[in-house]
């Protein structure tokens, strides 16, 4: 039997400890530079000095985690493309930022989103949002992302899963504590890079031994090369429940996440701010094609019978690929993409952490505190923060898979945020005091869903509730109740307006097209248009079953 452990060559290990070495050592050297020059913000917000490309590559190596490599291509070879909806409806949210987001956190000129929060609402907003936002970062980001690499490392090389997860987090951690947003952002571009071409090498080499991309096709069913499905599929993942549920936790994500957004908060100017993420948007078509279709090609060879049908468990799909199909030297640049995936998303998640805490918790308490002291907290709230999610990310085990565990944990915590920034942005009238009631009670809520859902198949619980609403689902019907509490409270305690409140709400929609923005084919309305345009011939061409 063809074990899911990989078998490394000197070679691979060799590229594996240099990718380490290297990594680290540049995310180190880029903190001590930016040290020499500012505080404070260079050390959060990369001294406002982030252009395009930077935080397109960034977007989405914060974005993309060993839970996508892994967890993807388990999803790929069981159920085919239809979990590859997670990233193409990611471009569609991405423009949103790009159009109608980004230009309020520019104008704003905040560091972190709970202070948008509070220039467009109130205070009380700014620290719930705060909190909500440390506790999904270590538990969503960190938490994830660590089990997955602990799966992975435990794999190639036999490591205990607890010996996995501290040296990752300890070597990612060092960094992150020197370094700073400059020191993430620089080994994110380099790590982008890494990635893809580890996991391209994959869908290459396995289309290859596929015989190419029709004897592929003719080796597994139809249905699985398709993005949208039907009431019943066996995905458990409908096309309704793509189109409802996805947008909410999408704009969350994309639009409304410390994590994700810090990297255009970063921003040389609006333009980078816009055109940064709709560049991360063409590069999410890829994910699909280098994370999800491996999975599915993987059970074309085994069909065929260039593969033994050995897979132990399809969340060793990965892993059996790498150790069945590619060279030594090729191995070893693998196992570097995964570990720069972990990485990554690590490295984001934990600077986040420490800006939130820093600006909108402990500053709050002692206005006065220097730069210089925010950023010695900063770095002593990262240590804490990766303590914590050492310590839940065992847990993670209990889903059934690690990507679907994910997005159930989202789906609970997105709704009552993103209907607060949705109406604040575009609705004059929502209210302070309706976004607080939005925020509080949509969170009460979505705990008691995401514990009915944790105890689903106790018996304790069965004898009072049988519990089956799809996550997916659960995330809209929780966006609905959201919406009404916070247009029935707006509409009883009106908003107060400041002058800076005023300018943070678009009178239409169409306003956040006035901004001319860069000529030539880097203008951010045609590249959204672009993007928008791609994404949909790509669904019309993955939703018809190939002949």
């Amino acid at each position: 039997m063809l074990a899911a452990t990989l078998a490394m060559n000197p070679i691979d290990l060799a590229i594996i400890v240099v990718y380490l070495v290297g990594i680290v050592t540049i995310g180190c050297l880029a903190g001590f530079r930016q040290r020499r020059t500012t505080e404070g913000q260079g050390y959060f917000l990369a001294g406002r000095t982030l252009t395009w490309p930077v935080i397109g590559l960034a977007l989405f190596s914060t974005n993309i985690s060993t839970v996508h490599l892994v967890s993807l291509a388990e999803e790929g070879y069981t159920n085919g493309l239809a979990y590859g909806n997670f990233e193409w409806m990611a471009a569609f949210t991405l423009i949103v930022l790009a159009l109608f987001f980004a230009p309020f956190y520019l104008r704003a000129k905040v560091a972190t989103l709970p202070d948008f929060l509070e220039k467009r609402y109130s205070r009380p907003c700014r620290d719930w949002l705060a909190l909500l936002s440390i506790i999904s970062a270590i538990f969503i980001h960190i938490g994830f992302s660590l089990y997955a690499g602990a799966i992975v490392l435990e794999g190639m090389f036999g490591i205990n899963i607890w010996t996995s997860i501290i040296l990752t987090a300890v070597l990612t951690g060092l960094y992150t504590i020197i370094g700073g947003l400059l020191a993430v952002v620089f080994t994110e571009s380099i790590q982008t890079i890494v990635l893809v071409a580890g996991a391209l090498c994959v869908t290459v080499i396995g289309l290859y031994h596929a015989g190419g991309w029709s004897e592929f096709v003719a080796s597994v069913e139809p249905v699985k090369l398709t993005v949208l499905r039907p009431h019943g599929d066996s995905s458990n993942l409908p096309w309704y429940a793509v189109f409802l549920g996805y947008p909410i936790i999408g704009i969350w994500y994309w639009c409304a996440d410390q994590t994700i957004v810090q990297r255009v908060l970063g921003a040389k100017d609006a333009n980078h701010a816009r055109v940064g993420p709709l560049f991360a948007g063409f590069i999410k078509i890829l994910p699909v094609f280098i994370f999800v279709l491996p999975g599915l090609i993987c059970l074309g060879l085994i069909n065929q019978g260039k593969l033994p049908d050995t897979l132990e468990h399809p969340r060793h799909t990965y892993s059996f690929m790498i150790n069945s199909l590619l060279p030594v030297g090729l191995k070893g640049v693998v196992a570097a993409a995964l570990l720069a995936a972990l990485m990554s998303t690590v490295s984001g998640a934990l600077n986040s952490i420490a800006t939130l805490f820093s600006y909108d918790i402990y500053k709050r308490w002692r206005p006065m505190t220097s730069d210089r002291s925010l950023v010695i907290i900063g770095r002593l709230v990262t240590f804490v923060a990766m303590i914590a999610a050492i310590l839940w990310s065992p847990l993670v085990s209990h889903y059934p898979s690690i990507f679907q565990g994910i997005t159930a944990v989202i789906c609970y915590i997105a709704p009552p945020i993103t209907v607060v920034f949705l109406f604040g942005v575009f609705w004059r009238r929502a209210s302070g005091k309706a976004a607080f009631a939005t925020l509080w009670l949509g969170s009460v809520m979505g705990l008691a869903v995401f514990l009915l859902d944790w105890f689903k198949d106790k018996p304790w619980l069965k004898q009072y509730i049988e519990w089956n609403v799809a996550p997916m689902m659960a995330t809209f019907y929780l966006a609905v109740l959201c919406s009404v509490i916070l247009v029935t409270v707006s509409l009883f305690r009106p908003h107060e307006h400041t002058a800076e409140s005023e300018k943070l709400v678009w009178s239409h929609p169409i306003e956040a097209l006035r901004d001319k923005g860069w000529t030539g084919i880097g203008n951010y309305k045609f590249l959204a248009a672009l993007l928008f345009v791609v994404m949909v011939l790509l669904y019309v061409k993955f939703s018809i079953k190939p002949s």
